[in-house]
This record gives C-alpha cells, sequence and structure tokens, in this order.
C-alpha cells in the first residue's frame, strides 16, 4: 500500500529555523500528524552555494554544453551577495578535481543529516520510522515556500537510503485540486515543445518520444508564442506537456523563463490562460528537461497542475537524455510515477564520472491534493481522485472547549476576586477614559484662580491677604452668583496683625450664605480647621484620595470623590468635622438656589431624579476598597480647561479679561492657580491642580443632572463573570474552528479590536465593563485549545 507524507516547514527559514514543524502521515484510511521543530542552519546554504560554484566550474573546465543560457557565463550565475568570501580565479577552472567535489557532496550530505537529526526533529522521524516499513512505497512530499530549502537535494538524507521505494517531492504551503475533464482517447496524449536548441542536441529526446507506444505526441519545434499557445488551447486536451531546450530561473529563485526558439523567450504568466485551460482539460504532468526548473516550477504550482519533474540546476544533454530515457520507459512499463522517478534519477550516477552530480539534478513538484498518475491511468484516462480526499482536522471535542473556557474564566475571575488584575484594570480604565470624545468646558462654572502674577510681593502676596479676599468676594457678590467656593484654607487670620483687614472677611462670611469655605484632614495633627467665623453648614472638606494605597504603591491617580464620609470615632477629633465635602457643598447650594432637591436614598445621594451610585468595596475593577463613606467615580470631563477661567486682578481692576456675566447664577470657585504653590495630583489626564479636581466632580453632577451627561456605573460581579466567560468562549472557539495560524491571529485580532470597542462605547454611556480579564479569557483559552489540539493529535498518532 502507497504511504503518504508531508513535512510542512511553513513560514521558516535556514537562517531563522522553523519553530513549528508538522508531518502528516497517512496510509489508506489512516492518518497521522506529528509536530515538532527544526534549528536554524545557514550554514547548509554557504555549504550549496559552494556545491553550485565547484558544478559549475566542472563543467566549465571540460568545456561540456548545458541546456541554459545564464549559466554559460559563471559570473552571471552566481549572486556575489550570496558568495562575497569566494574569490574565482580563472585559473581554478582546470584546478578544480572531481575528488573536491566530492568532498563537498560529502560535507553537505552529512551536514543535512545533522541538521534533520536535531532533537526536536528526532521525534519525529522516530515516529516515522515506527510506522514505515522498508518495503513500503512512500511519496514524500516538502512543502514549503523557501527557495533556499528547494534547491537542497533531499533524497542524501540518511532516512531515504533504509527506505529504497521512498522519493521525495516538493509542493507548495498553499494548495488545491485542479478541476479537469479527461479526454475521451485510449492514447497518451503528449504535446512536445523542442525550443531553441542553440548548442545542444533537442533530437535525442524527440527520438525518445517517437519511440513511445501507446502515445500521441505532437511535437513543435521552435515554434512561436501564437503557435504554443493554440496547441495548449486545443480541445482534446493534453495529458503530458514536455519542453528541451534552454531555459533560466531568475535571481529571485520564484520565476523561470524558456526559450521557445532563438529570439523568443517565454514566462509562465504569458502563458498563464493557456496552461489553466490545458490543465482543465486533463494536464496532469509537465516535464521541463532543461536548465534550473526550479523557477518555473514555482510559478506552474500556482496554476495547482498536478505533478511536474525539473532539474534543478544547470544540466548537460547527456543528463538531460538519460534521465528521459530511463523515466519514459520504466513509466510506460507500468511502475509507478514515484518510484520510476527514484530509479531514473538513481541511474544517472552511472554517468557522473563524466557529469559530476547529475542524480542530484532532477526533482519533482507535486500538487498534495492530486493522485501522481500512472501510464495506465493516462492511457485510460481514469480520474485521479484526491491524495487527501478528507484529511480530518484533529481538534479537540466541542464539550473540551466549553470546560476550557470555563475554567480559564473561573481562574481569572479568581485572580480578579484577589486583586491581581486590579492595577491592570484601572489602567486600561484610564486607557479608554482618555479616548471619550472631546467635550467643552462647563459654563455653569467659574474659576478664580491667584496666578503667579496674583501673589507676587510686588501685587497681593501669599497667601492672599484678608481684605483681598473680602474685596473680591464682595466684587462677585454684585454679580448674584449662585454659590462661591473658596478653597484657600483660612484658619487664622492674614495677616495675623491686621483685625481690621480680617473683620472684613468676617463680614462677608457671616452676611453671605452662598458662601463655602474649606476645612482639610480626619486626623488631629494633620488637619487644617476651616474659618472660625463662618457656619459649620458652609463648610465642605477638600481631601482628594487616590489609589495609592488601593494599588500597593503602583500609582496614585486621582478616580474617586468623596461627598460625604461618616466620622472618625477610633482616632482623635479632627479639626475639620464637617461630613461633606466641598464639591458636594457647592452642588447642593446651586441646586437649591434652582429648586432641585438633594436627598439621600439606601445610602446613595439624590440630585433630583439622578441618584448617584456609591461605589462598593467591589467596583468594576476595583477589588477590596475601602469604601467608606459615599465615594463617587470621577467621569472627568475630556477638554483642556473644565471652564471659564480669570485671576484675582482681572475681576477687581474690571480687566477686559473678565466678564460680570460669568458669574450669574453659576458656581464660582477661588483658589490659588500658581505653581509654585504646590497642589498638583495625578488623573488619567495627567496631572491636574486640586482646584480644577473639584470642579471637575461638580461639573459631572451638576452635567448629569442639567444635561443628562452619564455618572459611570458597573456591573455587578456575578455579570462580570458571565462576559469574561463570554471572551474566554469566543477565544476557545476562534482557536477550534481554525486550523491555520494566519487565520486564528487574524480572528484573534479582530476579536480583540472588537472587544475594546465595545469597552470604549459602553464606557461612553458610562459604564465600566471588564477589558482586561476578557482578553486574557480570550488570549489564553485558546492557548489552552491549542494544546488540547496537540494532545489530540499525539494520542490519535499513537
Amino acid at each position: 500500500m502507497n504511504k503518504l507524507v508531508i513535512l510542512n516547514l511553513g513560514k521558516g527559514s535556514l537562517q531563522n529555523g522553523f519553530p513549528l514543524v508538522i508531518v502528516s502521515l497517512q496510509s489508506g484510511d489512516r492518518y497521522m500528524q506529528f509536530t515538532g521543530s527544526l534549528a536554524p542552519a545557514p550554514d547548509l546554504v554557504e555549504l550549496y552555494h559552494r556545491w553550485q560554484l565547484l558544478y559549475e566550474l566542472l563543467y566549465k573546465a571540460r568545456a561540456i554544453n548545458i541546456r541554459s543560457f545564464q549559466t554559460q557565463l559563471i559570473d552571471e550565475d552566481i549572486d556575489e551577495d550570496e558568495d562575497d568570501d569566494i574569490t574565482i580565479d580563472e585559473a581554478d577552472v582546470t584546478h578544480v578535481s572531481d575528488t573536491e567535489f566530492d568532498a563537498i557532496c560529502q560535507q553537505l550530505q552529512n551536514r543535512l543529516d545533522d541538521w534533520l537529526d536535531f532533537e526536536g526533529f528526532r521525534p519525529i522521524e522516530r515516529q516515522l520510522r515506527k510506522q514505515l516499513h522498508p518495503t513500503d512505497e512512500i511519496e514524500f512530499i516538502i512543502q514549503t515556500e523557501d527557495c533556499e530549502l528547494r534547491k537542497l537535494p533531499w533524497y542524501i538524507w540518511k532516512f531515504f537510503h533504509d527506505y529504497p521505494r521512498a522519493e521525495v517531492s516538493l509542493s507548495s504551503l498553499n494548495f488545491e485540486p485542479g478541476k479537469q475533464v479527461q479526454n475521451r482517447d485510449k492514447q497518451v496524449r503528449i504535446l512536445a515543445v523542442l525550443g531553441d536548441s542553440t548548442g545542444i542536441d533537442t533530437k535525442a529526446d524527440r527520438q525518445l518520444l517517437e519511440n513511445l507506444t501507446e502515445a500521441e505526441t505532437v511535437f513543435l519545434v521552435e515554434p512561436q508564442r501564437r503557435e504554443l499557445d493554440e496547441k495548449l488551447w486545443d480541445k482534446q486536451g493534453w495529458d503530458i506537456l514536455f519542453f528541451a531546450g534552454h531555459s533560466c530561473t531568475a535571481n529571485d529563485h520564484k520565476t523561470g523563463q524558456i526559450y521557445i526558439n532563438p529570439l523568443e523567450t517565454l514566462t509562465i504568466p504569458q502563458l498563464k490562460n493557456a496552461l489553466k485551460k490545458a490543465i482543465e482539460r486533463g494536464l496532469q504532468l509537465a516535464i521541463f528537461n532543461s536548465c534550473e526548473g526550479l523557477g518555473l516550477a514555482a510559478q506552474l504550482a500556482d496554476l495547482h497542475i498536478p505533478q511536474m519533474i525539473v532539474m534543478r540546476e544547470p544540466v548537460t544533454d547527456q543528463v538531460a537524455q538519460e534521465f528521459l530515457k530511463h523515466f519514459l520507459t520504466i513509466f510506460a512499463d507500468g511502475q509507478s510515477f514515484y518510484l520510476a522517478m527514484r530509479e531514473a534519477r538513481e541511474r544517472l550516477q552511472g554517468i557522473e564520472s563524466e557529469c559530476p552530480g547529475a542524480s542530484w539534478l532532477p526533482v519533482i513538484f507535486q500538487n498534495p491534493a492530486q493522485v501522481p498518475p500512472t501510464w495506465q491511468s493516462l492511457r485510460e484516462h481514469t480520474d485521479a481522485t484526491l491524495l487527501l480526499p478528507s484529511v480530518p482536522q484533529v481538534r479537540p471535542k466541542f464539550g473540551k472547549v466549553v470546560l476550557a473556557s470555563m475554567a480559564i474564566a473561573t481562574l481569572i475571575i479568581a485572580g480578579r476576586w484577589l486583586g491581581i488584575l486590579q492595577s491592570s484594570e484601572l489602567k486600561a480604565f484610564d486607557n479608554l477614559m482618555t479616548q471619550q470624545p472631546r467635550e467643552s468646558g462647563d459654563r455653569r462654572i467659574l474659576i478664580v484662580g491667584a496666578d503667579e502674577e496674583d501673589i507676587s510681593s510686588s501685587r497681593y502676596g501669599y497667601p492672599l491677604p484678608d481684605d483681598i479676599l473680602a474685596k473680591l468676594l464682595n466684587k462677585l457678590q454684585t454679580y448674584q452668583p449662585s454659590v462661591i467656593g473658596i478653597d484657600i484654607f483660612r484658619d487664622q487670620p492674614v495677616p495675623i496683625n491686621d483685625p481690621n483687614s480680617h473683620q472684613a472677611l468676617v463680614v462677608q462670611m457671616e452676611e453671605n450664605q452662598n458662601l463655602v469655605a474649606v476645612c482639610a484632614g480626619t486626623i488631629l495633627k494633620e488637619s487644617i480647621a476651616p474659618p472660625p467665623e463662618i457656619s459649620p453648614q458652609q463648610v465642605g472638606f477638600v481631601d482628594l484620595y487616590d489609589d495609592w494605597q488601593q494599588t500597593k504603591g503602583q500609582d496614585d491617580i486621582v478616580r474617586r470623590h468623596l461627598l460625604t464620609r461618616s466620622p472618625n470615632t477610633i482616632s482623635k477629633p479632627s479639626r475639620c468635622t464637617t461630613s461633606y465635602s466641598f464639591g458636594w457643598q457647592l452642588v447642593y447650594r446651586y441646586l437649591d438656589a434652582k429648586g432641585i432637591t438633594v436627598e439621600t436614598i439606601d445610602k446613595d445621594w439624590k440630585f433630583g431624579s439622578i441618584v448617584t451610585k456609591r461605589l462598593q468595596s467591589r467596583s468594576g475593577g476595583y477589588q477590596n476598597l475601602d469604601a467608606k463613606g459615599n465615594q463617587l467615580l470621577i467621569n472627568y470631563r475630556h477638554t483642556p480647561e473644565i471652564a471659564q477661567q480669570v485671576t484675582v486682578r482681572d475681576v477687581l481692576n474690571d480687566s477686559d479679561n473678565f466678564n460680570p456675566a460669568w458669574v450669574k447664577d453659576r458656581v464660582v470657585l477661588i483658589g490659588i492657580t500658581a505653581q509654585s504653590v504646590p497642589d498638583v495630583h495625578d488623573t488619567p489626564y495627567g496631572e491636574i491642580r486640586g482646584l480644577f479636581i473639584h470642579a471637575h466632580a461638580v461639573s459631572q453632577i451638576l452635567s448629569a443632572v442639567e444635561e443628562n451627561r452619564p455618572l459611570l456605573w458597573w456591573l455587578p460581579q456575578w455579570v462580570d463573570g458571565i462576559f469574561i466567560f463570554f471572551w474566554s468562549f469566543t477565544g476557545g472557539m476562534i482557536f477550534w474552528l481554525w486550523q491555520s495560524p494566519l487565520r486564528r491571529g487574524l480572528a484573534v485580532s479582530i476579536g480583540l479590536i472588537f472587544l475594546y470597542g465595545v469597552c470604549w462605547f459602553v464606557l461612553t454611556k458610562g459604564g465600566w465593563i471588564p477589558l482586561i480579564p476578557s482578553v486574557l479569557a480570550l488570549v489564553f483559552t485558546g492557548f489552552v485549545v491549542v494544546f488540547f489540539s496537540r494532545y489530540a493529535v499525539e494520542t490519535k498518532s499513537n
């Protein structure tokens, strides 16, 4: 029984190695697959180039005509870049000996054996030897797109010495069965093209073809392109296309050309339509009994021709004619295609005294989707069935994919629960936040900031004196703001020895109920008290809480805003006793002025019809969060400036930069904006001063109440778990459905882009859904399915 072995070397190369080598073995209905790897072997390329050089020097020294124009001059054939270390002296041409050539042949054979004895490939060879018997007829196909690999004489590998009925062929990585209509003649139809015969003898080729029995051979001698094209379109179809004459392969090793007459050359693309029609009408085999046919074979393979025979290197008349004589005689006598090829090739060894290296030259190019023909099948025109009619895709059972998806999702959810993914999720949240659509500043807010000039000694000084603050407040009040927040600590007079200045500020605080002052701290020693003259109902704390402790020092980004807090009953009383934040006080007074109620519902604040969902211990990407008090996840406004800004001097001096209309019915925040006064915090949008973070928090709530701008929300943990499982299952299905690495990579990339897009879109609506856990679930489940697939392959093989 014939056995088929396909060695798929993938996209690797001798320069970089082959990380994944797949060998398939088919024997009847049995199908096995083994995987391994091969190391880089750039020295093999160098050895082969040296072999090529000596081969051509020998032929030049013997003045033997070869069937290629390109190789008649050595320096035209050798790529200088490939052989920079090889110097050719004209005198060397006559000094090359058969001994030197035999030595390089042996070196090449030894190195090929060493390379294929690599530890990553050794288990494959052991499995093949276990499954194959020395008497088996073996078709051994090597799939690769690498030109250097195609040039190697694979049949010198010691493996083939132990299997005398095995023969090597080459194939492209991509193939498909050709659609063929067999002709009804009882003879083998051969189209023989005898091209340009300058310097060579093609008469012997013609004589061999004419002597074939049960064959109809049509000869075209040095035809014109049109004549050849018309014959290929013959409605009766052809079984064999034969060419003898001059040919060559281009330097890219991927294209070739034939010399059909002394004045005209053709490439395969120039005959593409005619060749496709010939293949469709039954063309089974193309024989190019000419030089350097690998380029021609590469292009013909793209047309899905069933089989080809070409010569790897320049070939002499004697080699070409001896090979053709033996092959046609053995093949027409009833021997199989592969065994006829091996015997004809090996019989060339008998003329290697005159033509060194002859037995290394012929090679088969095989379409793995087609059965190699016999002379009988060509004569009777029986349909060629597929070599691989239904190669089973070895993949794990669907149930295992579901099980793997559940297991990976469970592991990721558990890791998330333990906080392992928290930092990554928070960074992903920051990234999504910065990708939100751009927004304009909030027109309900005006920021009056004391910049460097305001606090300079030549202006008002720092801290801002009480009388300056009093004048600023007095002027702002005349423009009827809804509320004024003073984000400046004033727990004692400034200056401390100027009671008149301080009294003016006291009057403002006592007379205006729309003022909000600040305090800070929850521990007595670190706390800062509010102005003693202002009512406790007009005080808000300005403490901001970053995630330094939550992420164990991995970042200090402010993502949360504490609206209200409960008193700390364990530590000593703080000087800042208010339960309400600065932002909450400003929002409350603004909404109260508009008649909008503020109340609590189940520990959550309700502003008008909008309920702010307080952060829990496990909210979105937060795990084990200290959720004391009523914390709000800040939905920062994506804008370069959160609100209109003016300086203190702009207001006091009625500058053109200040418009009184900016104050009426607005929230006015007064604070320090000078960079020399430190108050900078990290946020998803970079460093922002505390004054502006409070403005963002205020804007977030007011925009939700008045503009329906979404507050941030998150799903229950169990819903997040379902979402993660879905993406875990998606990753498993991608790797289960598609076996091609390219398709898998493309599907995974599309899946990840789609996942990111979903998370981004949901965040535009205020939702925070798990991105990082879902990415990990998709990718890791895919890896697990690949592992199961390989395990299934090995199990089936054993």
